[in-house]
């Protein structure tokens, strides 16, 4: 089974859009380090996200290490970004991240990065949802405050996503 690694803000953004129990029928495994979920996600819907199949992964020895030299090297990074980073870096699963010193730090290191736009994408390939939902998810991503997705890209998606006829 292929493995994603989620940074903080991907599951804030798929809950935003209603798409927490879509995304995890996805055929991955999706995870967070054990750091990230005891420090941001167990009091804010932790469980409801584990109920629906996220996986707390506990990093090991060397992963913590070099954890720390990303931090070392990357000061804007968050401890369990770096954690997620490392994870996703050691064992060679994809990193799931919208921030964007993360991503750059993934691609100068070949880890496979993707957002939140990938998983829509993967939502609407599998057939998860009907077309119309999964637009309506995304829009109510698209319209939130603190949304930083591309809006080209959105309307792109939200046009494809409807088009009956594809």
């Amino acid at each position: 089974m292929t493995y994603v690694v989620s940074d903080t803000s991907i599951l804030i953004d798929l809950e935003r859009g209603g798409l927490m129990r879509p995304c995890l029928q996805l055929p991955f495994g999706f995870a967070v380090p054990d750091k990230l979920y005891n420090d941001e996600l167990a009091d804010y819907r932790g469980p409801e996200w584990l109920e629906c199949g996220l996986q707390i992964i506990e990093l090991d020895s060397g992963e913590v290490s070099l954890a720390q030299q990303v931090l070392n090297e990357r000061r804007k990074l968050s401890v369990v970004d770096a954690y997620a980073y490392s994870l996703a870096s050691n064992r060679q699963w994809m990193l799931l991240s919208g921030d964007g010193e993360l991503r750059d730090l993934a691609d100068q290191n070949n880890v496979t990065c993707n957002g939140v736009l990938w998983v829509t994408d993967e939502i609407f390939t599998a057939e998860i949802m009907n077309n119309e939902e999964l637009a309506s998810a995304l829009e109510a991503i698209g319209k939130h405050p603190r949304c930083r997705l591309p809006k080209l890209e959105i309307k792109t998606r939200l046009e494809r996503y409807r088009d009956t006829t594809a």
